[in-house]
């Protein structure tokens, strides 16, 4: 029987190809295409059964997608793929993101900004800094409170854990409906109005997807609670950035907590606000660093490839994105 091949396209470093090798084991051959002559490279891509890569736009040239004639399957070590050009994949080549892989970091990372709002922490340190010491301005407890989870996967999950420990009910949305994890109540994108209308905190994470870009407009943060607090640490484009800039100046006891953002580094090359939301006192703002924890790095690329493994051995493939999913 033919070896499997794993061609690395991304830059893994040393560490990351003791990772790769180990998580693959003897079953299959390792190719790293920085280490291809560029005359072979052809000849690499034509005889790839996966592909690991970290963004093909990046670290394929021009035409180079239509080489994978042998594989089944191209796995990313990213959670999310939607910035990923996904359009000149061959038909029939399955994609998988590494969906989940940082859920661990970024569901504490969620629990810190929702703890920060309901303890006012900046707020009054702010004052603190300006001279006012208000002991007795009150402030609010997550246990007792609900907590909604719009996108149940592994980044949802993990936030329900946290959230749970500390006594907040849960209540989740994702496409199925139901899930074995204890929640309180879960249910479709369909009932999303319910999710909106009983959580004293929202977490978005959910992929941007066509369905999901603009998901959460004006009318949808009118249904919240006036004191809710939102924390998104999914994609930008699923909220509406004007209006929740409107609605954040119009309704002051809400909390926007902002890890993911319109136009970022990563995936548009530069960073910007059309609104100063940094300039308003019911924000609180981080720079899409939820999942920036640096020993995690090795997690992530190791479930990857676990999902790579998966593949040779026959097993399910997990985070597979379907074709209407893909943002274009």
């Amino acid at each position: 029987m033919t070896t499997p091949t794993l061609l690395v396209t991304l830059d893994a470093g040393t560490s990351g190809r003791s990772v790769i090798e180990t998580t693959v084991g003897a079953g299959a051959r390792v190719v790293y295409l920085s280490d291809v002559p560029a005359e072979d490279r052809g000849k690499a891509l034509a005889g790839a059964t996966v592909l690991l890569a970290r963004d093909t736009s990046k670290e394929l040239q021009a035409g180079e997608l239509g080489l994978l004639s042998q594989a089944k399957l191209i796995q990313f070590v990213t959670a999310g793929v939607d910035y990923i050009p996904l359009g000149d994949v061959p038909n029939g080549l399955a994609v998988a993101c590494n969906g989940g892989a940082y859920a661990e970091p970024m569901a504490e990372h969620a629990l810190a900004m929702t703890l920060a709002a309901l303890k006012r922490l900046l707020v009054e340190h702010a004052k603190l800094a300006g001279g006012t010491f208000d002991q007795f301005a009150p402030n609010r407890m997550l246990a007792g409170s609900v907590c909604g989870i719009l996108g149940f996967g592994g980044i949802g999950v993990a936030t329900a854990r946290v959230m749970r420990a500390l006594g907040a009910k849960v209540h989740a949305i994702n496409r199925r409906g139901t899930t074995a994890e204890p929640v309180d109540w879960i249910g479709t994108t369909a009932e999303i109005d319910r999710l909106l209308s009983t959580s004293d905190v929202l977490v978005l994470s959910l992929p941007l997807t066509p369905a999901s870009n603009g998901l959460i407009g004006g009318r949808e943060l009118g249904l919240m609670k006036k004191d809710a607090i939102l924390v998104n640490l999914a994609r930008g484009e699923i909220v509406d950035e004007a209006a929740l800039f409107t609605h954040l100046q119009g309704t002051p006891e809400f909390t926007a907590c902002i890890d993911a953002w319109w136009v970022e580094p990563v995936r548009h090359g530069h960073f910007r606000m059309d609104h100063d939301f940094v300039s308003l006192p019911n924000v609180i703002a981080s720079p899409h660093n939820s999942a920036s924890v640096a020993r995690w790095r090795s997690v992530a690329l190791r479930r990857a490839v676990e999902n790579v493994r998966a593949a040779f051995d026959g097993g399910q493939v997990q985070h597979l994105v379907p074709p209407e999913d893909r943002m274009t």
